[in-house]
C-alpha cells in the first residue's frame, strides 16, 4: 500500500492541519516508508511462534511483570472537580453541542 499526495491532503484536511508543499511531500515519504516497513514485517513467517510478555523474556526467563495489587487507593472527588464547572448533570460535563 502506498499513499499520495492527494491522500496526504485530504488527511490533513481532516486533521484540521495547514502543510506546505513540501511538509506533505515529507509526510508522503515517510508514511510511505512505515507502510514499507509494515509490508516487510508482514512478510516475515511467525507460525509456531509464541508471542513474549516482553522482550527481554527472550534473554531472561525470571523476568517477570512486576504487578501492584488492583485496590482503590484515592478517595472519590468527583463533586469537588465539578464544581468550578459551568454545567454538570448526574455527574456528567454537559458541553454544547459541536457535531450538527
Amino acid at each position: 500500500m502506498s499513499l499520495t499526495l492527494n491522500d496526504i491532503e485530504r488527511l490533513s484536511k481532516l486533521a484540521q492541519l495547514d502543510l506546505t508543499e513540501q511538509q506533505s511531500a515529507d509526510a508522503l515519504d515517510k508514511l510511505n516508508s512505515i507502510f514499507a516497513l509494515v509490508e516487510q514485517m508482514k512478510a516475515v513467517d511467525t507460525s509456531g511462534v509464541a508471542p513474549l510478555s516482553h522482550p527481554i523474556a527472550v534473554w531472561r526467563d525470571d523476568l517477570s511483570l512486576r504487578l501492584r495489587e488492583d485496590k482503590v487507593t484515592e478517595t472519590n472527588r468527583r463533586d469537588a472537580y465539578q464544581k468550578p464547572a459551568p454545567s454538570v448533570q448526574d455527574g456528567l460535563y454537559l458541553v454544547p453541542k459541536v457535531i450538527e
